[in-house]
């Protein structure tokens, strides 16, 4: 591993399930040694480990916490203002049996609000068949992200489930402008603007992905916006205020 060279130590890989049930394994000597917990983003990003910081104090283990960037505040590279934002919201796999739609009423009434919605996507780490759960069998799947494409899907079809519904001017429809990002922070980070439908067939490569759909925006939110535009078709959108 490149960190345990650069860093000369030991580096023991959790997974969720050590973090969250092997607390006790993960503090093991830090009454005595400094023992660090290195993450991916804000290390206070998740409940998970603001556990670890209660279950720390409990045993009179002092901590120090090292802040870094995550997508919630990194989103900022796509132009829309932080400040603006509402309520961050999931985007889950679907399967054939179990289709949630509750982040889309959340997305609308953020919308109804004047307010952006950052989507995070679901991640999907170490799951079994339902063969090998039973079997006992330790065989994991291979890891899957859902892309930006795949998200907006889920929601077009939503939006056609709803077509019948009273219609309020928050609503999504396959025209409204969303915007995806990808590898955020990498050299091939990867801004795109589009219409939803677009957005639906439009290939940002390998993961991690993001989307926003936006609110009400400000004309310097919109002009960002269009540097990453994908069509002219969007261009056009952002210039009449068509969202």
């Amino acid at each position: 591993m490149h960190a345990e060279d650069y860093y000369g130590k030991n580096i023991i890989l959790a997974d969720r399930d050590m973090v969250e049930l092997s607390s006790d394994e993960l503090m093991a000597g830090a009454d005595e040694v400094d023992v660090a917990f290195l993450v991916v983003g804000d290390p206070l990003g998740a409940t998970t480990h603001t556990d670890l910081i209660l279950r720390a104090v409990e045993k009179n283990i002092p901590y120090r916490i090292i802040h870094n960037a995550s997508i919630m505040n990194a989103i900022g590279c796509c132009g829309l203002q932080l400040y603006n934002y509402g309520e961050t919201v999931s985007i889950v796999f679907w399967t054939d049996d179990w289709q949630p739609e509750s982040f889309y009423d959340k997305i609308i009434s953020n919308r109804e609000r004047g307010m952006h919605t950052l989507c995070l996507l679901d991640i999907k780490m170490k799951e079994q068949t339902i063969e090998n759960l039973m079997k006992g069998r330790p065989i994991f799947e291979p890891p899957r992200f859902l892309s930006a494409s795949q998200a907006c899907q889920q929601l077009i079809k939503i939006i056609e489930r709803r077509d019948e519904e009273k219609k309020t001017k928050a609503d999504l429809n396959t025209d409204s402008i969303c915007i995806a990002v990808a590898r955020v922070g990498a050299e091939d980070q990867k801004i795109a603007t589009a219409t939803l439908k677009e957005m639906s067939s439009y290939d940002l490569g390998s993961p991690l992905h993001s989307l926003v759909i936006p609110g009400h925006m400000h004309p310097l939110e919109k002009q960002m916006l269009e540097l990453f535009a994908v069509s002219d078709h969007v261009k056009t959108c952002l210039q009449k205020d068509e969202i």
